[in-house]
């Protein structure tokens, strides 16, 4: 056996944790020390309350865009108007909040207990269009065709929880070399959506802005700010990295008159969770396609959680590991039937959190409560 191989060893017990290498130690966090892990506080710790908020701020800075862009899209596409579409966009930062609680928590098999966020998948994007451009054109209202929607995704989430039954046989298929492949193309992947955004986003392409001189040099500011920061010695410029990188682009941006606030005149303050407002109907023929995506969307999530894993200094193979996997991925089918409930569309877990968690050097998964304080916090308001 190699060193690799001994310090990712879980031993033959129930739960795998006895022979877990020790992440840190108290005399480590108190003088906010790194371990040999790279880490500030590992899996179980608890940090002090306000870096908790820190970093947990971070972590919702992070998963932000990646949240409200595809309710945004898809409420565009479908025509709906202001009031809607914020709604919308207010139950996917609710539902998003309330299911990273569930899945960082833990309840009995449900979940996998590490800092793993939840959000909106952009894999389901094309179909749900589809399946709304195609209610629309044969004469249904938007708000039908959101019911359609709704009811499709909440049936298609039982495919992922049934099939995070099944995961346990896997073992000898879901090597890390399989999940590590899982996660560089992930990562990959995210490569042309921060290119994009760098370079204006969709609203600059509209604008025809995409590519200038301003947004790049911005971008860029921005990306040598966390860069620095978080090869930072000092842990709170490192932990803080990401937050202060983005509050320096924010307000240049206000001073350079980037930002548009007129969005937010016409809508009220605050906004209340209705289950089942717009009510679900089902289309068996509309469905299929859905679940494929749903077996493709828990392949992502053992990725993404194995990522989680391997940056919060935990077992990427073992009984531990597949039961941690077996619990994120149950989690992400009933925390997409909640999403559906809610009126907003599926979830899943997040890859570009673990990013956060390498920068941060935080992998505790109380962080997780906290960003599921703050998340409903801004879906409740509508600012």
């Amino acid at each position: 056996m190699t060193q690799a191989e001994e310090n990712f060893s879980v031993g033959n017990s129930a739960s795998g944790s006895e022979n877990l290498p020790s992440l840190n130690t108290q005399d480590a966090q108190s003088h906010g020390e790194l371990t040999d892990a790279g880490l500030l506080y590992g899996l179980e710790d608890r940090p002090p309350i306000v870096e908790s908020i820190f970093v947990a701020f971070q972590h919702v800075l992070a998963a932000f865009v990646g949240i409200i862009t595809p309710p945004l899209i898809i409420c565009n596409t479908l025509g709906l108007d202001a009031a809607n579409t914020s709604y919308i966009i207010s139950m996917s930062l609710f539902a998003s909040g309330l299911c990273t609680f569930i899945q960082c928590k833990k309840f009995g098999p449900v979940g996998s207990g590490l800092l793993s966020l939840q959000g909106t998948s952009f894999a389901f994007l094309g179909p749900i269009l589809g399946v709304g451009i195609t209610a629309l054109e044969g004469g249904q209202s938007p708000e039908a065709a959101l019911a359609l929607i709704f009811g499709i995704c909440f049936a298609g989430a039982f495919v992922e929880i049934f099939l995070s039954q099944f995961l346990h046989l896997l073992k000898r298929i879901i090597t890390p070399i399989v999940s590590g492949t899982v996660v560089m193309i992930i990562g990959l992947s995210l490569i042309r959506t921060g290119v994009t955004s760098m370079a204006g986003g969709a609203a600059a392409q509209r604008a025809g802005t995409f590519g200038s001189t301003q947004h790049l040099a911005l971008g860029g500011l921005v990306l040598v700010i966390v860069v620095l920061l978080a090869t930072s010695k000092n842990r709170f410029l490192r932990m803080g990295a990401i937050a202060i990188g983005l509050a320096v682009g924010y307000v240049i941006s206000l001073v350079l008159g980037i930002v548009d606030f007129s969005v937010f005149n016409n809508l009220s303050i605050v906004s209340l969770p209705m289950p089942f407002r717009y009510g679900m109907r089902f289309d068996f023929g509309a469905f299929l396609p859905f679940v494929l995506l749903y077996i493709l969307t828990a392949i992502e999530t053992v990725g993404d959680l194995t990522a989680t894993s391997a940056a919060s200094n935990q077992p990427v193979a073992g009984d531990l590991y597949i039961q941690r996997i077996q619990g994120g991925v149950l989690g992400d089918g009933v925390n997409s039937v909640i999403a559906a409930m809610l009126n907003t569309f599926p979830n899943t877990t997040f890859s570009q959190n673990n990013g956060v968690i390498y920068m941060t050097g935080v992998g505790s998964r109380y962080i997780g409560f906290f960003v599921a304080g703050i998340l409903p916090c801004w879906g409740y308001c509508r600012l």
